[in-house]
């Protein structure tokens, strides 16, 4: 049985997310379609969001969150040849805070925002170092969540188009 090249990274960020630590409360799958200037790939993700903990006496929890994602390559004509093309798909392993604002029953309390610090193992004219900054404003239901995603090195290193977004996944809690 021949499994499709974009459903091959599925398969293996389903398998990162079953062995996620046992303590994980929240696996969410993710896939959409990223952005760098107007040119579109598609992409996917794994996330386990733990816990949540109270910020003190306020209405914010955290939680930690670590994410494995994929973000396909793109055929460019510009960029061809260039130090930092859009042909290679880029990997990556992503680890912060998803933070929420309210207690359980609020409206808004489903929105999110996380940040991440985020590792890859290849340098795109987009994401063109190896360390980058992950920052999400979502909104989770019990077993789905929409999102919009930025990747960034925050111009540590240049060129930094940054990747953008959009992600629907379904989640489940183990």
């Amino acid at each position: 049985m021949t499994i499709s090249p974009f459903l091959r990274p599925l398969v293996v960020l389903g398998l990162l997310a079953a062995a996620a630590p046992a303590m994980a409360t929240r696996i969410e799958i993710q896939a959409g379609r990223s952005y760098m200037d107007t040119y579109g790939a598609k992409t996917a993700f794994a996330e386990a969001v733990f816990a949540p903990r109270q910020v003190g006496n306020t209405r914010f929890t955290w939680s930690p969150d670590v994410s494995v994602g994929w973000i396909d390559g793109r055929r460019v004509g510009r960029y061809a040849g260039k130090r930092y093309d859009t042909r290679s798909s880029v990997g990556l392993v992503a680890a912060g805070a998803r933070i929420h604002m309210g207690h359980e029953g609020d409206w808004y309390q489903p929105l999110f925002f996380s940040g991440q610090v985020a590792a890859t193992n290849h340098t795109t004219h987009a994401l063109s170092s190896h360390y980058q900054f992950v920052s999400t404003l979502g909104w989770q239901a019990k077993h789905f969540s929409v999102a919009i995603r930025h990747i960034s090195n925050g111009s540590l290193h240049q060129p930094n188009a940054g990747e953008t977004m959009a992600l629907v996944g379904v989640a489940f809690d183990i």
